[in-house]
């Protein structure tokens, strides 16, 4: 048995002794070669059965333990990797079929006690050696394990919320001295019940000044009722097939999409389905997402509330000749259709029976490479669309312009491109030699519009390639990674906060900027408030654009680029941050002092000088990643409190 422990602990042994030298050669821990020794020599020792295995094994475990807790402190998770298979061998060691096959130091003894000698040797453990190996291997667990009830990354805090007082708090939506959001397009504020934009209204807050449930009840709610859509992951759909829609609650009708951009109208009090529309989109492995995060809801001019009916079967041979309230679903076909909210059919007073192709007017038209994956923007008569179009997949591609249209017609109103973006006049849907800019930056997110000064909100990306800044012109290099202020009459950009320069890192603006009246050294301020991958948390004038949380700029990384491409000397970070602390080796992850180890040789061999380290052909470490501290989830707002 002590000798398969053995073997075992040098197998183990092999790759530290290796990687940890190669490690050290790129300048990084010298712990992993040092433990490769220790436990070969080691094993050595245990192979040939000698007790000063235990006592080298004992002070191993100690050093490890001290290291372990100097890098990565009482945190289960950090600690495990370091000390997981150190003691495991330990504990093997410890086992009686390996302990007892131990043997002391030589000695010369007489014929006579030679049997007494080697039965006492045998079967004596040595106290200092058997004992030491014990007790450290039991401190180490008991720290390893006690480290669990550190919660290390919780940050707890607490909030006065003085501003209301119940009075204030207990008022309704239309008495509130809170700005929630623009009233509907029929005159009216969104009721206390309902959820009538992605984030309950255009200004995208996602507070509901709902008071039923609170943190008193939360735990007394029961399941009501749940269904399954039947919408599924089929063999030929991309990678990246997600539910991602916050239904919107319209009188008794919940609607939500589905990844194959289905349209479901449910009961909101039983669940049943009402009516489905499913406008037949076509398998593509093309596309880059397969996703649906909402649909849109025109109001209309009836002041009478939506009653959504039941409707048998998915199809209508009747389609409505006009619709008052609308829903509107963008698909990833690049259609936009227009339904009855009560019924699900298509409206046919609004585009081609009730759908507008997106593609019109594109410089490039492959199938799969532009749809829309959120929600459009309504603003009094006019719906905004924006889209998405993929990431790297080809330097020919569609246009990330972004339009309006009439709401009741499809009638197209402006484009703003930001790849030519004094041109807002609408082109002409039917004239191909009129096309937009080709992959010009996108605004594949969720936007915001104030109807009260006119202005909408488009959290924007980047021109494809995305890592690739040759390719784009000034007007390119001014809109991306930014938010921009449109005008919602003309198309026109009032104003526009960039949040990386010459991005070279795909740190497209995620997520929807959310709107609120915010209480400033100032005065009371119109504020946008929006989050970026990297971690800052940018508050604005949404009227001017100007901070109202200070915005500096820093130096950035320099050097490792290829031939024709630069960096940007500064970048900009705002004073409200969430941006994570630069890694170092220490944060290395991995299951075993194995791969831990192999993931910080791989950390030493990539150019990495913290945030915004340029690509390179040696390879670059970017940290936040381009999935983001923040992504499409955004942020909810208490407008009552001024709370993020």
């Amino acid at each position: 048995m002590e000798k398969f422990v053995a073997i075992i602990m040098a197998i183990f042994a092999a790759p530290l002794l290796i990687g940890g030298a190669y490690l050290l050669s790129l300048g990084g821990s010298p712990y992993y070669l040092i433990a490769g020794v220790i436990i070969l020599t080691t094993a050595f020792l245990l192979f040939k059965k000698h007790w000063s295995a235990y006592g080298l094994y004992a002070l191993f475990i100690v050093a490890t333990m001290a290291w372990a807790l100097w890098e990565s402190g009482f945190y289960w998770w950090a600690l495990a990797p370091r000390v997981g298979f150190p003691l495991i061998f330990g504990l093997l060691m410890l086992l009686p079929w390996v302990s007892n096959k131990m043997r002391g130091p030589k000695t010369q003894v007489n014929a006579n006690a030679a049997a007494n000698a080697s039965t006492t040797n045998t079967a004596k453990k040595s106290p200092l050696y058997y004992w030491g190996l014990l007790v450290s291997v039991a401190v180490g667990a008991l720290l390893s394990f006690g480290s669990l009830a550190n919660n290390a990354t919780d940050k707890l805090g607490e909030l006065d919320l003085t501003a209301a007082n119940d009075d204030e708090q207990n008022v309704s939506s239309d008495e509130t001295s809170a700005n929630l959001g623009d009233p509907l397009s029929n005159g009216q504020q969104t009721p206390d019940g309902e959820w009538s934009a992605y984030g309950r209204t255009d200004y995208g807050q996602r507070y509901s000044p709902l008071d039923k449930i609170n943190t008193d009840n939360v735990k007394d709610l029961e399941l009501a009722w749940q269904i399954q859509t039947g919408d599924v992951k089929g063999p030929n759909d991309v990678g990246e097939t997600t539910y991602q829609a916050t239904p919107l609650k319209i009188g008794n009708g919940l609607y939500l999409c589905t990844p194959h951009n289905w349209v479901l109208a449910l009961d909101a009090d039983s669940g049943e389905t009402l009516w489905k529309f499913d406008p037949q989109v076509e398998e593509n492995l093309q596309r880059q997402h397969q996703t649906c995060r909402g649909v849109s809801y025109y109001a209309g001019q009836a002041t009478s509330p939506v009653q959504v009916q039941k409707i048998a079967g998915n199809t209508f041979e009747n389609a409505s000749k006009q619709c008052d309230a609308k829903i509107f679903i963008p698909t990833s076909d690049a259609k936009l259709y227009a339904l009855d909210p009560n019924t699900g059919q298509r409206c046919q007073d609004f585009g081609d029976d009730g759908a507008l192709d997106l593609m019109h007017n594109m410089p490039f038209n492959q199938a799969g490479y532009y749809y829309s994956t959120s929600p459009p923007v309504i603003a009094g008569d006019t719906i905004i669309v924006a889209g998405a179009v993929n990431d790297n997949y080809d330097v020919n591609s569609p246009s990330g312009v972004i339009r309006a249209y009439d709401v009741n017609t499809g009638e197209l109103l402006w484009n703003w491109d930001s790849g030519d973006p004094d041109n807002t006049a609408p082109f002409d849907v039917n004239d191909p030699t009129q096309t937009y800019k080709t992959s010009s930056p996108n605004s594949w997110s969720v936007a915001t519009a104030d109807e009260e000064l006119g202005l909408a909100y488009f959290p924007m990306g980047n021109r494809t390639p995305d890592q690739l800044g040759s390719y784009r012109n000034a007007a390119e290099e001014k809109y991306a990674t930014s938010v921009v202020a449109l005008d919602i009459e003309t198309g026109e950009a009032r104003w526009v906060q960039q949040f990386v320069h010459h991005d070279l890192w795909d740190m497209d603006t995620p997520a929807q900027p959310t709107l609120l009246d915010l209480d400033t050294a100032d005065g009371v301020q119109p504020a946008l408030v929006v989050p970026t991958k990297q971690g800052d948390v940018y508050v604005l004038n949404r009227a001017t654009g100007e901070p109202i949380v200070p915005i500096k700029e820093r130096p950035a990384p320099q050097g490792y680029l290829i031939a024709g491409e630069h960096a940007a000397p500064t970048q900009p970070y705002s004073g409200l941050s969430f941006e994570p602390e630069p890694l170092t080796e220490k944060d290395m992850w991995g299951a075993s002092l194995v791969d831990q180890m192999m993931c910080r040789i791989e950390f030493n061999q990539l150019n990495y000088d913290g945030r915004y380290t340029p690509p390179s052909t040696n390879g670059s470490l970017v940290y936040p990643g381009n999935f983001g501290t923040f992504n499409w989830g955004g942020i909810a707002v208490d407008p009552e409190n001024g709370v993020m």
